[in-house]
């Protein structure tokens, strides 16, 4: 029985070692809870009022993962995307199978 190429190529996945790089790297860039972000928030709160200006640095938010298939799709089609990680136990498959076709 033949698999569609589209359908075949989430068979291959990463090795033990580049996921735990891969796993590494996503674990840096994970979103901030809700009271790292009210942390933030409130310390640049002190420093307006402090100075009247909050330092250029802690005023940006913090660079983050993006998921969900809705905003990882806008951000491809934007082309802000700049890697794009499919899991390959996606079900259905459906899903995500014309997500490598659109990165390309």
């Amino acid at each position: 029985l033949k698999v569609p190429p589209a359908i075949h190529q989430f068979t291959q996945t990463l090795d033990k070692h580049n996921a735990s790089l891969l796993f590494k790297l996503l674990h840096k860039y994970r979103p901030e809870t809700k009271a790292q972000k009210k942390q933030r928030l409130k310390t640049i709160a002190e420093q307006k009022v402090k100075g009247g200006e909050a330092p250029a640095q802690t005023s940006k938010k913090p660079v983050v993962v993006k998921y969900g298939i809705n905003h990882v799709t806008s951000l491809v089609e934007e082309k802000k995307a700049q890697l794009v990680v499919i899991a390959n136990d996606v079900d259905p498959i459906e899903i995500v199978v014309w997500l490598p076709a659109l990165c390309q």
